[in-house]
């Protein structure tokens, strides 16, 4: 598809992470509900749809593609640099997007719009996106049915693996390729939703310090690092250049690393594995698939 897209989820992806203090910009006054939401971000998107909001969004960015009805709205551009024009075009009562996004909030509340910003950094960052968007939706009973399936799918595994030994984990959130390997790591660091799922899932993160939220390493970080397990993010399967096999193969030459001498090496190629919204337990159950596979898991739990 498109080689400049995996940069361009890359990027929301770290700004996704790295976030504000801010949560909520603007909160919808009490027994009204928007009848027309833009959502800027796919985790936005998500939410919205699992709430039974979907039939009140008239307008997302060019990566909300599921569920499959998103791709019907109309697109407002990127999420990082979406079409202001569009989006006046659409007459939005309510436009909702990432917290990170302090300069664009300036820019639709000078415009006149209403917003609610919420954030997606860490676990608790998405459950209180869940509540904050059903409260602003009028879809309140909604999301705290999502919500009670959500902490009892979290509450599952986390006891499933209690007790066990804790591998240390790395997650590869992208990198870049160079002719003969790899050139440069970006891994979740300590302070997102992927760090939160590791250790849900009955592992350690093998990147230990407080920060950078998004670390970007070396290779010879990687051997510092040597995980147990590595787990390689991709966004899906037309999003990057580079194939599986190709991937696989540069990996295959990091042999004096843990993960990749005891063939601990898992690549998820999934549009869910970035995406901080309600199909996060889908990506913990794959985790704890791959960080304890003497317990029985389900059968797509795999990668």
């Amino acid at each position: 598809m498109h080689h400049r897209r995996p940069f361009l989820l890359l990027a929301l992806l770290i700004t996704l992470v790295i976030g504000f203090n801010v949560q909520a910009t603007t909160l919808w006054p009490k027994n009204t509900k928007p009848l027309r939401i833009i959502s800027l971000a796919p985790n936005i998107t998500e939410i919205l749809f699992a709430l039974g909001a979907g039939v009140q969004l008239v307008g997302v960015t060019d990566y909300c593609d599921y569920p499959s009805a998103a791709t019907t709205l109309t697109k407002v551009g990127g999420g990082l640099n979406p079409s202001l024009e569009t989006i006046i075009t659409l007459t939005p009562d309510l436009v909702i997007l990432s917290a990170s996004q302090q300069k664009l909030i300036k820019q639709l509340q000078q415009l006149g719009l209403r917003t609610l910003a919420v954030k997606g950094r860490t676990l608790e960052d998405i459950r209180y996106a869940i509540t904050l968007i059903g409260h602003a939706t009028g879809r309140h009973s909604e999301s705290a049915v999502l919500l009670a399936h959500v902490d009892s799918q979290l509450e599952m595994v986390q006891q499933k693996v209690a007790g066990l030994p804790r591998p240390q984990v790395m997650i590869s959130i992208g990198h870049s390729l160079g002719r003969d390997n790899f050139k440069q790591f970006y891994i979740a660091g300590q302070q997102d939703f992927y760090n939160d799922l590791i250790q849900l899932a009955g592992g350690e993160n093998a990147y230990q310090k407080p920060f950078p939220k998004v670390p970007s390493i070396s290779l010879e970080g990687i051997f510092h690092l040597n995980p147990d397990i590595i787990i390689d993010i991709f966004p899906e399967a037309n999003d990057h250049s580079a194939s599986i096999e190709q991937v696989r193969q540069q990996w295959s030459q990091l042999s004096h690393i843990s993960a990749i001498k005891y063939s601990r090496l898992h690549i998820i190629e999934a549009d869910y594995a970035t995406i901080p919204g309600p199909r996060i337990i889908q990506l913990l159950t794959q985790f704890a698939a791959i960080i304890h596979p003497e317990l029985a898991w389900p059968r797509d739990a795999t990668d």
